[in-house]
């Protein structure tokens, strides 16, 4: 068969644009619809044909450049027979045209394929896919299962590990794009963002919150309801409690994980004054303030 450049008429560099532009010129002026009968405009259409196959290919196409293959695809080389093992037929492989006794011996061994068959492709890892998963604040501090969507396809439960941060990433191994010739899939990433909360914020292993306080509350002292990540929970308030005091609920922060200890959760106060003047809490406050000045600010 004729080199497949020549019949082509493009030279060894052409790129795959130039080869199928050529293709097509060729084609449509040798079809054999617009040749009926003749033979010979039959045939230059074939080889036009079969060049176009081969070039076309990267993988023919490189294998032929590096003479491993001839115009037809066929390998180049001795033809050698083995019988299988277990008196199968025989199967024909190839040796190259210098090769020494111990390189066909070699060969051998290996069970080279015979013509027209593909080389075998080396396993190649299948992609890693990536995807965001919003996760609840407190889903996110304490753990939790969900679903996850990864395609349109695939739906897989997953553990949230309690502690999770923004940011973080979970590697679901195996659950990727599948790989090619053999080769193990790859990971499905999955990146994690924190929604944030109304209410609570995090420090480390600590949970952060602001909790407001009557006036009453703050002067006399009072048991109150404070929301936890674990429930609401009943919280002292010492007397003459100020805005800007820090009481602290051991434990009750983010869970003990691995060697790491159970967080706390601080709870910071703010004394609230009613909405509306009081006119009673206003003359108190002028005769108590005349009789008991006391320094708030650096004057």
């Amino acid at each position: 068969m004729k080199d497949p450049y020549q019949t082509l008429g493009v030279g060894r560099t052409a790129s795959p644009e130039d080869i199928k532009r050529s293709y097509r010129r060729l084609a449509k002026r040798l079809h054999p619809d617009l040749n009926p009968g003749d033979k010979r405009i039959e045939q230059q259409f074939k080889e036009v044909t079969a060049a176009y196959d081969l070039l076309s290919d990267p993988e023919k196409r490189a294998r032929f450049d590096s003479g491993e293959i001839d115009a037809g695809g066929a390998e180049r080389g001795f033809r050698y027979t083995r019988r299988e093992a277990g008196g199968g037929r025989a199967r024909p492989f190839f040796a190259e045209d210098n090769a020494s006794v111990d390189d066909i011996i070699a060969e051998i061994l290996r069970g080279k394929r015979g013509p027209g068959a593909q080389r075998a492709r080396p396993a190649r890892r299948g992609e890693d896919a990536k995807f965001t998963l919003a996760v609840p604040f407190v889903e996110a501090a304490l753990g939790a299962k969900k679903r996850v969507a990864l395609g349109a396809e695939k739906t897989v439960e997953i553990t949230i590990p309690a502690g999770i941060e923004n940011g973080q990433t979970l590697r679901l191994k195996g659950q990727g794009d599948a790989g090619q010739n053999g080769g193990e899939a790859g990971d499905a990433l999955i990146e994690i963002t924190v929604e944030p909360h109304p209410v609570f914020t995090r420090k480390q292993r600590d949970i952060l919150s602001e909790l407001s306080v009557s006036l009453p509350e703050a002067v006399l002292g009072a048991t109150v309801t404070a929301p936890t990540l674990h429930g609401p929970v009943a919280l002292k308030v010492p007397p003459g409690a100020n805005t800007g005091t820090m009481l602290r609920l051991r434990g009750k922060g983010l869970p003990a994980r691995g060697q790491a200890a159970a967080g706390d959760h601080y709870v910071s106060l703010r004394v609230v004054l009613p909405d509306s003047p009081d006119p009673e809490l206003v003359r108190f406050i002028e005769s108590w303030a005349a009789r008991h000045p006391y320094r708030v600010r650096d004057e």
